[in-house]
């Protein structure tokens, strides 16, 4: 699987689109699209590994097993679920402070197995 398959397809497991990917991570909108055709730039993959919570390597198919828990791709469904808290949205900060917590919570529970 190339690059951009991979991309695409943990973008629809996580509920975003490329256009939305690309702009969380800092990039033109149609940035991703264009790595159907050519490889993209390190620093730029990086930073779409960030916001998908995977690695790089896992991007790039040097992994064949995406090294997140199980629970990431569950903790993003709830999180865009979550879409508006006492009547007013979710801001991208507060998304990444609860999955955080959520992460470390879960982390705390299989260590204590």
């Amino acid at each position: 699987m190339r690059t951009f398959e991979r991309i695409n397809e943990l973008a629809k497991k996580r509920g975003i689109g490329l256009r939305a990917l690309a702009s969380k991570a800092g990039l033109g909108e149609t940035t991703i699209y264009g790595w159907k055709k050519r490889t993209p730039d390190s620093s730029k993959l990086e930073s779409v590994a960030k916001v998908l919570g995977v690695s790089v390597d896992y991007l790039l198919g040097k992994e064949e097993k995406d090294t997140n828990k199980d629970y990431d791709g569950e903790v993003e469904e709830a999180l865009n679920s979550a879409r508006m808290y006492q009547g007013k949205p979710i801001s991208d900060a507060q998304r990444e402070t609860i999955k955080g917590i959520v992460k470390a919570y879960l982390d705390a529970q299989d260590k204590d197995k």
